[in-house]
């Protein structure tokens, strides 16, 4: 758990958080507020701990998923269904700032770990639920995934195949989108509340709520004239020639983003698309537009490009965005995770070098290796 720090404590230096979270968008959550400072204390299950532990690539004594997630936290093995867990416990509770727990409503209480009982051995504790459906409703005790909040809030329904059916999300939108980023936003104002106050509070974040966020442009034309948009038909999801995807002639593809006039202009230019065939509207405008592109390989139009503002981009692979020089440039990656002889990138989470507490290199945490009176009854600065 040592390494070099190369920039100051962090925002969250001195601020304790108590993470009962496992797999991906708690731990997310927690990861971000550990790396701009805060001590995290993992609580896992004393048999194997967080799931996210066995997956596979392995990064020394647990998974790479795992090390990148839980980077700089501390682990205390605890079994919460035995009899005085709550108090054995109990100064982490009384010595914390947040706790965050990803259990459907109702467990924690039925393992004593509800708000009320925390809130009465610590009252200034900002206590986050993050579930999939919120801690009521028709669907609170509904099991689920990241598909399947989106399918719920509608947004897998904006954009289908050929053939109607909804497109699979490259990017777990509902966990991350849905729950890491609202839980980090919601933890900080509550801290911020709380130095106002004086009190905590719960916090009750749902995954699928969330997600109508980014529904915007449908809610309105819904809810004011109501345009409820189809499947494809709407200028961001596949009705635009201006904005689509483009196939080149060596099977790659070039993302078109070229909304506004003077990008569609440049665009139009750089791939010769003659004057006449500009003004043809719909399907014949792409295909038009199409054929021009599968004229070039992926290379060839970036060269032909480069110093346009065409709003156009190559479809990059993981592999060749994370090596991208412009990216290396900005030091996205680089921050390692450590186990042992083995290290990789640490994940590059969206933080301000500002506000980070910067370190070269940190471990993920091994199973229990904490004990509670180790920790203390104050919170240290993160390791």
């Amino acid at each position: 758990m040592t390494g070099a720090s190369t920039g100051a404590g962090g925002a969250l230096a001195g601020v304790r958080v108590l993470d009962f979270s496992g797999l991906l968008p708690g731990p997310l959550a927690s990861l971000m507020l550990a790396e701009a400072g805060a001590e995290v204390i993992k609580v896992e299950r004393p048999a194997g701990g967080d799931d996210m532990r066995n997956r596979r690539p392995a990064l020394g004594s647990s998974s790479a998923a795992f090390a990148l997630l839980n980077r700089g936290k501390r682990s205390v093995a605890a079994d919460l269904k035995a009899p005085g867990a709550f108090e054995s416990l109990r100064d982490l509770v009384a010595s914390s700032d947040v706790l965050l727990e990803q259990f459907r409503p109702g467990v924690m209480e039925k393992l004593g770990f509800g708000y009320e009982a925390v809130r009465a051995v610590n009252p200034r504790i900002v206590y986050c639920s993050l579930t999939g459906y919120g801690q009521s409703g028709a669907r609170a005790d509904v099991a689920g995934h990241d598909l399947n909040y989106a399918a719920a809030s509608g947004l897998l329904s904006l954009a289908a195949d050929a053939d109607g059916t909804p497109s699979m999300p490259a990017a777990m939108v509902g966990d991350i989108a849905g729950g890491t980023l609202p839980v980090v936003v919601n933890v900080l104002l509550a801290l911020i509340q709380r130095e106002r106050t004086g009190q905590g509070c719960h916090l009750d974040i749902a995954m699928a709520d969330n997600l109508f966020l980014f529904e915007y442009w449908a809610l309105a034309r819904g809810f004011a004239a109501d345009l409820w948009p189809p499947p494809g038909r709407n200028d961001l999801t596949g009705a635009s020639p201006r904005y689509r995807m483009y196939r080149t002639r060596d099977g790659r593809h070039l993302a078109v983003g070229a909304i506004e006039d003077r990008f569609w202009g440049e665009l139009c230019d750089a791939i010769g698309l003659a004057e006449d065939e500009r003004t043809q509207g719909g399907e014949a405008l792409a295909s038009a537009v199409a054929a021009r592109i599968a004229m070039r390989t992926a290379d060839e139009w970036e060269q032909a490009l480069a110093g346009r503002d065409a709003c156009a981009t190559v479809v990059r692979t993981v592999a060749e965005a994370a090596a991208d020089r412009h990216v290396r440039a900005r030091g996205a990656f680089a921050d390692r995770v450590v186990d042992g002889a083995r290290t990789i990138p640490a994940l590059p989470v969206p933080l301000a070098d500002a506000v980070r507490a910067r370190h070269a290199e940190r471990a993920a945490p091994a199973l229990g290796e904490a004990d509670v009176a180790s920790l203390g009854t104050r919170p240290a600065v993160a390791p």
